[in-house]
């Protein structure tokens, strides 16, 4: 058996590791196991293509270290309401690194057949893309940048201009890979490309931005099947294929979540608000002490919890779940309802629940809790805003008007805690907290909960 057998053999049992790696993500249960298999797929993927030979090993020792000890600081310094930050910054990574091998692989030898001259092109191109719209993403997540729409006269021409000047380089570049002109024309289209991420990106807004955060991942794994066609990498181009097909399909689960379409999220005008004034809240906003609040929760037979990126921010999982355990023990029955789209990535809530171990079962789809949510007791909405905002519903000048919510105000009780009277993420205010069976627990969430928890602790003993 041939050495490049071998190394082909191990391509093809790395790719069947992805797949199931992939397939055991989809279940709290088996997530963690599955995260492993993909890692070992990475690391056989990367042992069989160290075996190719004519490499320079100086150098690949060099980059494996750099890269290692950059990412595992990294991955130990992040902060769990950093996270959907970095997995941008790591999108924007990928994308990068595609860029540099299209760029590469024609500038060392331009004279390749027509198919490896398309996939450098497309890799670029999408390459580019990432890179740039991945860097605005994250600049609008960490608030370096404000996270409103930016919207100018014109933004529509402007990125279909640039989409037809990029088609049109693309044809000649392709047509003629070794023309007097073809190595500028190539860095033209990365040129536009990278301004075409930023186009891209700029007019949605914060809130909108687990759609992106999905749609850019998917961008930077086609982005790697286009390198690996390029490089002439069987593993690469499975990787990267899986990477983009699933991220196309979670882009399209959150449009659903958030009532749009994804040809919003690709041509931009995703997240701008509606003509029109929007509706002025009325209402007086009713404040409630922990004691009072551990009052109605103690005769509660059901209780929803409905986390937001507030409680990623205060770190509060570990006491809501010793709540839940407390108020299960007293005989409520008690359930985590979890929009698509709650915190700033998709899955963030769920994350931060597995973390403090809160039993998979008890997680509820919005979909599935809204039916049940007149029957609840008692709501306690942790830090969310948007998901929650009845304007979504009733008011078609907000902008977010047609989103799907969870239909917390339609609990007999509610309980929001907020550190303040602050708009969410989509700068807009909430209805929510002026509606008569609605009580305000103002303060840091997790001393909040804390707060309650010991009034039921104090109780028992």
């Amino acid at each position: 058996m041939t050495l490049d057998t071998v190394i082909n053999l191990g391509y093809i049992v790395a790719s069947i590791l992805f797949i199931f790696g992939l397939k055991m993500l989809s279940r709290q249960q088996t997530a963690r196991r599955g995260n492993a298999l993909s890692a070992s797929a990475m690391l056989l993927a990367i042992i069989c293509t160290l075996a190719t030979r004519g490499l320079t090993y100086e150098w690949i020792i060099a980059g494996m270290i750099i890269g290692a000890v950059v990412g595992a600081s990294a991955a130990i310094a992040v902060k769990m309401t950093s996270m959907p930050e970095m997995v941008a910054l790591f999108n924007g990574s990928g994308g990068l690194a595609s860029l540099i091998v299209g760029w590469l692989e024609y500038h060392v030898q331009p004279d390749r057949p027509m198919s490896t001259i398309i996939a450098v092109y497309f890799t670029v191109l999408i390459g580019s893309i990432t890179v740039t719209g991945s860097l605005i993403a994250y600049a609008k997540l960490s608030e370096r940048i404000s996270g409103k729409p930016f919207l100018f006269l014109g933004q529509r021409v402007v990125n279909a201009l640039i989409l037809a000047s990029l088609l049109g380089l693309g044809i000649f570049f392709i047509a003629q890979p070794q023309g007097p002109y073809a190595y500028e024309v190539l860095l033209l289209i990365a040129g536009l490309s990278l301004l075409l991420g930023i186009m891209a990106v700029i007019p949605i807004g914060g809130a909108d931005m687990p759609v992106v955060i999905s749609l850019l991942n998917s961008y930077s794994g086609l982005a790697g099947a286009a390198a690996g066609f390029v490089v002439l990498n069987n593993v690469l181009i499975v990787a990267g294929s899986l990477v983009g097909a699933s991220g196309i399909i979670l882009t399209a689960i959150m449009c659903k979540a958030m009532n749009r379409s994804l040809t919003n999220v690709l041509f931009s005008g995703f997240g701008a608000p509606r003509s029109g004034t929007t509706r002025e809240v009325e209402g007086e906003v009713k404040p409630i002490s922990s004691e009072d609040a551990y009052i109605a929760l103690e005769a509660a037979r059901s209780v929803v919890f409905v986390p937001g990126y507030g409680m990623a921010v205060s770190q509060a999982q570990h006491v809501v779940r010793e709540l839940g355990d407390l108020l299960e023990q007293n005989g409520a029955e008690v359930h985590y309802a979890i929009h698509p789209v709650a915190g700033r990535m998709p899955g963030h809530m769920n994350v931060l629940l597995a973390e403090a171990d809160v039993a998979y079962e008890q997680l509820v789809e919005m979909d599935a809790m809204n039916p049940l949510m007149p029957t609840v007791d008692v709501a306690i909405v942790i830090g969310a805003n948007d998901v929650v905002n009845p304007a979504a519903r009733e008011d078609d000048s907000s902008p977010i008007y047609g989103m799907p919510i969870i239909n917390v105000d339609q609990a007999r009780t509610v309980f929001v805690l907020k550190r303040s009277m602050a708009s969410g993420f989509a700068g807009i205010e909430n209805p929510l907290f002026y509606k008569e069976n609605v009580r305000m627990l103002f303060g840091d969430a997790k001393a909040s909960i804390q707060a309650i928890v010991a009034e039921f602790k104090s109780a028992v003993s």
